[in-house]
C-alpha cells in the first residue's frame, strides 16, 4: 500500500480506502463489516469513509460497532463522515432547520449525532456533503472550524462543491484565521472528469486541495457487468438505485468498457482494477474510495495497486482515446 498526504496537511492516507455508501446496513451487517474492515487494515488501508445520510444513519452505527469489535488503537485508522441532508423527519415541525442545510445549528447537532452513532470521541475528517446556497459560506466555515477547535473533528472539507465556493471558503478561513478546508470529495472516474481535471485545476496549487474521490467504477459500469442489462443482486438492481439505471445501460459507454477490458486483459488485470488504478494515477488524488459488499470484491479492488506501475504514458493515451470522448 502507498500513502499520500491529504492535500497540504500532514495526514497520510492510504492510496485506496474503503467506503460504506449503499453497502453498510443495506447489504453489509456488522459481522460482515468487521470482517471487511479487518481485511482492509491488513492490506494497509487506513481510511474508512461514511456519511450521516447513508442508510439513514445506520451505516455509521454499523461501522462504529465494527470499530468497537476490532479494538484498534484510535491512532491507527482514519474515519470520515459528511453533513448536509440531516436525519430529521421532514414532516416534523421545524424540520426545515435541520435538513438540506449547512447552517450552524444543524452542523453543531450533526457532529454530536455522528459521534454518538459511531461511538467515537472525534471524527478525523468531516465534510460538507453538498453546497448550501441558502446559508452564508462564512457561517458554514465558522461552524466547521469550531468543530475542530472543540476537538470533535480534526480536518474539514467539502464534497461536490463548485470551485468558486471552495475558494471562497478557503479565503474566509484565511482572512479570519480559521481552520481551512483541506479536502474535497468529488465523483471521479473515466466517464466523469470535468470537475477534477479542469474546474479544480487552479485550486491544487493555490490552496493545496486534496481529493478523496468516490465512484471509481461509475457505480459498477466500469466492471462490465451491465453490458447485457441489470444483473440480479447488483447495485443497479437495488430499489433505491433506480436513478442509476440510464447511465449503467448506456450503449456507448458499455461499448467503451468492452474496449477497456481488452487493454486490461493485456495488462493481466480486470477492467475494474484498471479503472481504479487510472483514478489513483492522478497525482491530485490523495485516496480512491472503493466500495465492496463482499470480501472477494475488496480483495479484487486491492489488485489495482499492482496495475499502477503498468500505466505508462502509452497505456494512459490508449485509455483516454477510448473513454475521454464519452466523459462528462
Amino acid at each position: 500500500m502507498e500513502y499520500r498526504r491529504l492535500g497540504r496537511s500532514g495526514l497520510q492516507v492510504s492510496t485506496l480506502s474503503l467506503g460504506s455508501w449503499v453497502t453498510y446496513h443495506t447489504q453489509v451487517n456488522t459481522s460482515a463489516a468487521t470482517e471487511m474492515l479487518a481485511a482492509a487494515m491488513d492490506a494497509g488501508i487506513n481510511f474508512f469513509d461514511n456519511a450521516e445520510i447513508y442508510a439513514g444513519g445506520q451505516s455509521e452505527v454499523v461501522m462504529g460497532e465494527a470499530f468497537k469489535a476490532l479494538k484498534w488503537p484510535r491512532l491507527n485508522y482514519i474515519v470520515s463522515t459528511k453533513f448536509f441532508w440531516g436525519l430529521a423527519n421532514r414532516d416534523e415541525p421545524g424540520s426545515a432547520n435541520r435538513v438540506n442545510t449547512l447552517n450552524r445549528k444543524y452542523l453543531m447537532h450533526a457532529i454530536d449525532g455522528s459521534l454518538a452513532r459511531m461511538g467515537l470521541d472525534f471524527i478525523d475528517l468531516v465534510y460538507c456533503h453538498r453546497p448550501d446556497p441558502a446559508t452564508p459560506i462564512e457561517e458554514t466555515v465558522r461552524a466547521m472550524s469550531d468543530m475542530i477547535t472543540q476537538g470533535k473533528a480534526l480536518y474539514w472539507g467539502t464534497s461536490e462543491w463548485p470551485a468558486d465556493d471552495i475558494r471562497a471558503a478557503w479565503d474566509i478561513a484565511e482572512k479570519h484565521h480559521l481552520h481551512k478546508p483541506v479536502m474535497e470529495q468529488p465523483q471521479y472516474h473515466l466517464f466523469h472528469r470535468e470537475r477534477v481535471e479542469k474546474e479544480y485545476a487552479r485550486l491544487y496549487a493555490d490552496t493545496g486541495l486534496g481529493l478523496t474521490t468516490w465512484s471509481p467504477l461509475a457505480s459498477g459500469l466500469l466492471t462490465g457487468k451491465y453490458a447485457n442489462g441489470i444483473p440480479e443482486g447488483s447495485r443497479g438492481a437495488l430499489a433505491n438505485m433506480g436513478f442509476l439505471t440510464k447511465g449503467l445501460l448506456d450503449p456507448a459507454k458499455n461499448a467503451a468498457v468492452a474496449q477497456l477490458a481488452v487493454v486490461a486483459d493485456e495488462l493481466s488485470c480486470s477492467a475494474a482494477q484498471l479503472a481504479i488504478a487510472w483514478v489513483a494515477k492522478n497525482p491530485h488524488v490523495s485516496t480512491v474510495i472503493t466500495g465492496a459488499s463482499k470480501l472477494s470484491q475488496l480483495h479484487s479492488n486491492l489488485g489495482a495497486l499492482d496495475v499502477l506501475p503498468k500505466l505508462t504514458p502509452e497505456v494512459m493515451a490508449r485509455i483516454d482515446a477510448i473513454s475521454a470522448p464519452l466523459a462528462e
